[in-house]
């Protein structure tokens, strides 16, 4: 009998790892099922080799069942949504009051990100694993470099554009659902909060996140879903004498979703890019700044 290893008998059940260098690894049909759920006792004298114990493969998460039509399902959902909260007003006189405003600059929005993120829940592996939405130290730091990167483009584009086309025709739709009314602090200070904050939350759910992953799911690389995606978000404001400009707006945008794969880096510089209008809109609405 060896002195320095196990003997023949108990090596017996014991094979080769395939690297011909070291002691022999168990085989788990020899072990059999260990009843306390504890891995078996290994022989005196047993030295693991290098990798041992094995790491099991990664197991793909089920394939998700939803795909353009849910897209389509929410995109749906919000356009009925905001019909139906700004209907009740259509031909009175003056505008809605301003609950009403702002019911609809925040209920259709957040009732379609949480359809969204409802579909991936029943239909897929949840909105962490289906769309990407998590948030690390690295999606900050990257969402502010493309973000505040982004506001270097978006900036003269903005300014090139409202020289193009006049200030009335650049200016957002938000800015003129509002304009020429005064409001109450806090309905000034929620406003600003949903654009800074609410706002690029529930569009990068929608749009970087849903339909992102059905033109991946449909085939396309990232590179096709970057782009579709930027133009669709781009049109899907149906503000369409700013469409080149929410176009050039969405690129660094869409960039940080394309080069972290995750919607946390995206979501920190689409609110990067929402802060300064959200401040301007602020003023406006408080009377600080006058009407354009």
């Amino acid at each position: 009998m060896s002195t320095t290893g196990p003997s023949e008998t108990v090596r017996e059940p014991y094979e080769s790892d395939g690297r011909g260098a070291g002691p022999d690894i168990p085989r788990q049909r020899d072990i059999g099922p260990v009843a306390t759920g504890q891995p078996p006792p290994l022989p005196t004298g047993w030295v693991p080799p290098p990798g041992w114990p094995p790491t099991p493969d990664l197991v793909e998460p089920p394939a998700r069942r939803w795909g353009l039509g849910a897209y389509l399902l929410v995109e749906s959902v919000f356009l009925l949504s905001s019909l139906l909260i700004v209907l009740p007003y259509v031909g009175l006189d003056g505008p809605p009051p301003a609950p009403v405003l702002l019911m609809s600059l925040t209920v259709p929005t957040i009732l379609s990100a949480v359809l969204a993120l409802l579909i991936t829940r029943l239909r897929g592996n949840g909105p962490r694993i289906d769309l990407g939405l998590r948030f690390t130290r690295s999606d900050l730091l990257y969402g502010l470099a493309f973000g505040f990167g982004g506001l270097l483009l978006t900036i003269p584009a903005a300014a090139v554009w409202a020289r193009i086309v006049g200030p009335e025709q650049a200016s957002s739709a938000v800015a003129e659902l509002f304009a020429g009314q005064k409001f109450s602090v806090a309905v000034a200070v929620s406003v600003f909060l949903v654009v800074w904050l609410v706002a690029p939350i529930c569009e990068e759910i929608v749009y970087r996140g849903l339909l992102w992953g059905a033109m991946e799911r449909n085939g396309a690389n990232r590179w096709w879903a970057f782009g579709l995606t930027t133009l669709v978000f781009a049109v899907a404001h149906f503000e369409f004498t700013r469409t080149p400009l929410l176009l050039v707006i969405a690129i660094p945008i869409g960039l940080a979703r394309l080069y972290t794969n995750r919607l946390g880096a995206s979501i920190v510089a689409h609110q990067v890019n929402n802060l300064l209008p959200a401040v301007a809109l602020l003023l406006l609405l408080l009377g600080v700044l006058p009407p354009q």
